[in-house]
């Protein structure tokens, strides 16, 4: 999942979490003591945990030997559990086809030519190349316009776009949105996957996104940079062609925030002024003088990942056509830059965690008096940190014995380091979902909390937002934020450890995983399933509700 903590969450990093408040470890970490464990669904969920986190996995990347052995374990566990198979032919998997690309070095450049010079930016220090999913060579020289944050939001009157000519253009952009916009607006809005289509509609011919100091404020340049030459992928469309691959953009780059001003210069207002627009949403569109060339290589093939696809038939003959869909990301992100002398990045809390508590889910439902009315699809998801590749695939094309999908149910890395009492559903203000959530919390126990981190639109980020775009309503399941113990801050221990281990090797076992925790948002996910699973009527979008009104209609039609 890709989440980024700002800078107002700074101060908290100057607080270690530990049990009972123990005294700051001299380099920062946690409190790393054990925590106990002592009840068989903790035991089930922290045995699953040690082994898709295990280095035999080798870090889970999509399309790797490793992902391909956890896959299997799933697989074992679906059977073990007495689930149905709900893939492709029968079996556990449905095929993803991939197309990965990865950078080359040589042959990147962006050279700016202005008043009788050129500059030319430093590879990885100053800008990357982003790979190209339509050919292995590519190249482009055109003006450069900078379109603000290439968003054009006509219900809340703002266009970034105005009467600018992008045909034949380089457009220049910032990422996010607006802080004025609304949260729901925002988060759509900051995608870059909706840039690049936005631009890409206007007639540009090449995309540079300039990174601002608030970006990298959340997400360090080197540690951007030091994965340059990791493999990204898309889907690979029945035609052979990526999905969402832009083949009108002959060329992408990103720009790091410090050499902003390189971009903007001789320009009619300075990177600094722009980014201070940026924050205000005041942000207007200009043409850059001189000429932008953009150039890269990539590395270009084609490969084939699964999903892991289990269901429990619903009971009701009228309703077992409909599906509540849980998902949770099997893969991770593999072998990285060396970090501490380690390069395997086992992603024990991205996603090893929310698989485990899947499954226990999963048991949970199948154990019960009686299975809901509706079926319930279990689905360890491919291609989430590669951008919700494999639950796009799902909620696109569903296997036969998937059927068709009324609520999307998901866990992403939930940072369970510090004991709680409750849980936090993200999205719940969308949909009917709000009150399935409510019944089901009550008959579990426990309190519900909203989104803790709000900035960081969530609701996007996972896999959640591919069945969204389907229009189908979600929620996303997380870890809670109201302490369980005086002494421990949840949000803390969270932010500890955005900082420090997401997409780094220490994402490892070892860290005080509660797993006691993980055990009660099991059943939290199972009671919300028998909640939505025996509800009459499917859960719906809200009236006027923006996700409902964007993308329901495609539901409807299906």
């Amino acid at each position: 999942m890709r989440r980024f903590v700002l800078s107002v969450c700074a101060a908290l990093l100057l607080v270690a979490c530990g049990r009972d408040a123990p005294a700051p470890a001299v380099d920062g970490t946690p409190d790393a003591q054990a925590v106990a464990n002592d009840t068989p669904a903790g035991q089930r969920i922290e045995a699953d945990v040690r082994t898709l986190a295990d280095d035999r996995m080798e870090g889970r990347l999509t399309g790797s030997a490793g992902f391909d052995l956890a896959s299997r374990h799933v697989a074992a566990r679906f059977q073990a559990i007495g689930l149905e198979p709900a893939g492709d032919d029968g079996d556990w998997f449905q095929r993803v086809p991939l197309t990965r690309a990865v950078v080359v070095r040589d042959g990147a450049r962006l050279d700016i030519t202005r008043n009788g010079r050129t500059l030319r930016l430093r590879f990885a220090e100053q800008f990357l190349p982003l790979p190209n999913f339509n050919v292995a060579d590519s190249a482009v020289t055109a003006q450069a316009v900078f379109v603000g944050q290439a968003i054009h939001a006509p219900e809340l009157g703002h266009d970034d776009f105005g009467d600018i000519d992008l045909r034949g253009r380089i457009a220049v952009v910032f990422g996010g949105a607006p802080d004025t916009f609304p949260p729901t607006q925002r988060a759509h809005y900051s995608a870059s996957r909706a840039k690049a289509e936005a631009v890409a509609a206007r007639g540009a011919v090449g995309l540079v996104m300039v990174n601002t100091a608030a970006d990298e404020a959340g997400q360090p340049w080197a540690r951007i940079a030091g994965r340059w030459n990791q493999p990204a992928m898309r889907l690979r469309g029945t035609g052979g062609a990526a999905v969402d691959g832009f083949p009108q953009l002959r060329a992408t780059a990103l720009v790091a925030a410090t050499a902003a001003d390189l971009v903007f210069a001789d320009g009619p207002r300075t990177a600094a002024q722009l980014f201070d627009a940026a924050r205000a949403g005041t942000l207007t569109p200009f043409a850059l003088p001189g000429r932008m060339t953009l150039a890269n290589r990539t590395r270009i093939d084609r490969l084939e990942s699964r999903n892991v696809l289990a269901r429990l038939p619903g009971r009701d003959p009228a309703l077992a056509g409909q599906s509540i869909v849980h998902t949770a990301h099997l893969d991770h992100i593999g072998i990285g830059p060396d970090v501490d002398g380690d390069t395997l990045y086992n992603g024990a809390i991205d996603n090893a965690l929310g698989v485990a508590i899947m499954l226990e889910a999963a048991r949970e439902l199948r154990d019960g008096d009686a299975a809901p009315r509706r079926t319930v699809v279990f689905a360890a998801l491919t291609g989430e940190e590669q951008g919700l590749l494999g639950s796009t695939w799902l909620a696109r094309y569903p296997t036969a014995a998937v059927g068709r999908a009324v609520a999307n149910i998901n866990i992403d890395m939930p940072v369970l380091t510090a004991p709680t009492r409750d849980v936090v559903a993200i999205g719940t203000e969308h949909s009917s979902l709000r009150d399935a959530v409510t019944r089901a919390a009550a008959e579990v126990g426990v309190e519900v909390s909203p989104d803790p981190f709000p900035e960081e639109v969530a609701f996007v980020r996972s896999d959640q937002y591919a069945f969204v775009r389907a229009g189908v309503p979600a929620v996303y399941l997380d870890a809670g934020v109201a302490p369980a113990n005086p002494g421990q801050d949840p949000k803390i221990a969270a932010t500890w450890f955005l900082r420090n281990c997401y997409h780094r090797p220490c994402d490892q076992v070892d860290l005080p995983i509660h797993y006691g925790d993980a055990a009660r948002l099991a059943r939290m996910s199972a009671a919300l399933s028998r909640v939505v699973g025996d509800d009459d009527a499917p859960p719906r979008w809200n009236p006027g509700d923006f996700f409902g009104a964007q993308f329901g209609a495609d539901a409807a039609a299906r």
